[in-house]
């Protein structure tokens, strides 16, 4: 929740109390949640529009894979499964130890 832990919530709520009083406290918490719904239908009315307009090809769209960080963390994940695919791929294909490698007299 934005970082903030329990302590911070108190502090906040401690603070909110001193500042409007505890008889506007219930009001302004109200206008809050009433704002944040708002907003959550705001942005859910817009993802549906979105998806409406791109057609049904983009019906399974999640709004979340257009964000950078996880576009860049999808990216560094495969890199590093590709490296370390190709790390196992080279230990299988090595020499055992006790294993000469092949030598061509001809070719010295």
């Amino acid at each position: 929740m934005f970082g903030v832990g329990l302590p911070e919530l108190a502090v906040i709520a401690f603070v909110a109390v001193l500042v409007f009083g505890p008889d506007k406290l219930p009001e302004f918490a109200r206008q809050a949640g009433r704002m944040a719904r708002q907003l959550k239908n705001f942005a859910n009315t817009a993802r549906d529009e979105l998806r409406d307009e791109l057609g049904p090809e983009y019906a399974d769209l999640d709004l979340r894979d257009l964000d950078p960080r996880a576009i860049v963390k999808k990216h560094i994940m495969e890199a590093m499964n590709e490296a370390e695919q190709e790390e196992a791929r080279a230990k299988s294909q090595a020499l055992p130890l006790e294993e000469r490698p092949p030598y061509d007299l001809e070719a010295t």
